[in-house]
């Protein structure tokens, strides 16, 4: 009967049904740790549970009721033997997961001295903001777009200590990569903190990640990816980035009209704006929510979904200079691609 139930849970796994029941292949050292901690127990509870499961199958069969009995067979009441072994191994079993978990949570919350790379990471309703930072702390040059279909993304080298901090200006947040096999709360008031290391095949790769916490109305969209690159490649790309960020903005054609928008308390302080038709414009923007809040300016058709014209955002207590191509005549909606909320959905309209 035992062999019975090895060979079911060995179907089970061998015609992919018991994928479901284990994590997605590990990206990174300390995520490796984690899934072998979880093969460990699993096996343990897999053994226990066909232990147990034969021992009452075998008793229902060795015990079952004959049709010649008659009488009560003999009772048997307390066995030590028995009553020490079902304490003892137990006791065992729980001493030795809390060994191997104490030891596998220690080497995960272990950071480096001097790590490779900082990052400072943001979340805020909605979006994540990552900040490169030097060894003093200070910032090289932020990435203000989250996820990679929007050339955006958390760049980090493989093969090299990544240290990262957390925190939120707002609500409770969670930093969550499947493949990292690990997730951390981002709590206001509260720097948190952790570090990684991606193996060097995984050189290429880009993982998704998103808040693991309900932190609002725009939880679904607080999505973001890391992406593995090379040293060199993540040399260059670095470098870009502040290029970027240290970037003078061209000035504006002459002409172009200037319109102002500021935006406070996840608002815009007006949803009406007008332009002349063919002619560049600019918004000198203003986002007056606190550091960590990030906001924009996009057009888009009155759709509210196709992007006409995107801008980067710009962090809390901070302002910039949009400046658009020529629109055709007709109605567009300027949003904020982190908060599409009415507050933040106005009407542009070109005359």
């Amino acid at each position: 009967m035992v062999l019975l139930l090895i060979a079911v849970v060995a179907v089970v796994f061998l015609t992919g049904a018991g994928s479901a029941l284990y994590p997605p292949a590990p990206a990174t050292d300390q995520a490796r740790e984690i899934a072998s901690l979880y093969d460990i127990v699993f096996a343990i509870a897999v053994a226990i549970f066909v232990a147990v499961e034969g021992l009452i199958v075998w008793s229902i069969i060795r015990y079952r009721r004959k049709p010649t009995d008659t009488d009560l067979p003999p009772q048997t009441h307390g066995n030590n033997f028995v009553e020490v072994l079902w304490t003892l191994i137990p006791t065992v079993i729980v001493l030795y997961l809390f060994v191997i978990s104490w030891q596998t949570l220690n080497n995960i919350e272990a950071v480096s001295v001097d790590p490779d790379v900082r990052v400072h990471a943001v979340a805020g309703q909605f979006q994540w903001q990552f900040e490169y930072l030097d060894a003093n702390g200070q910032v090289l040059a932020t990435q203000s777009v989250p996820v990679a279909d929007q050339g955006g993304g958390m760049a980090v080298p493989v093969g090299r200590t990544v240290y990262v901090t957390l925190d939120s200006p707002d609500v409770i947040h969670a930093w969550y990569v499947p493949r990292f096999l690990f997730k951390r709360d981002v709590v206001p008031g509260q720097t948190n903190h952790f570090e990684f290391t991606l193996d060097p095949s995984e050189a290429g790769q880009t993982y998704r990640g998103q808040c693991a916490e309900l932190c609002g109305t725009g939880h679904r969209v607080m999505l973001f990816d890391v992406l593995a690159l090379s040293q060199a490649d993540f040399d260059a790309w670095l470098a870009a980035l502040i290029e970027k960020s240290n970037a003078t903005p061209p000035p504006l054609p002459s002409g172009a009209t200037t319109l102002t928008l500021s935006a406070e308390n996840i608002a815009y302080d007006t949803l009406e704006l007008e332009v002349p038709a063919d002619t560049p414009f600019a918004i000198q923007f203003a986002n007056n929510d606190p550091p960590g809040v990030p906001h924009d300016a996009d057009i888009r058709e009155t759709d509210n979904t196709t992007v006409v014209q995107d801008q980067p955002t710009i962090d809390g207590g901070t302002s910039t200079t949009y400046t658009y191509d020529p629109l055709p005549a007709g109605t567009y909606t300027f949003i904020c691609s982190v908060h599409p909320i009415p507050a933040m959905t106005g009407t542009l309209t070109v005359r």
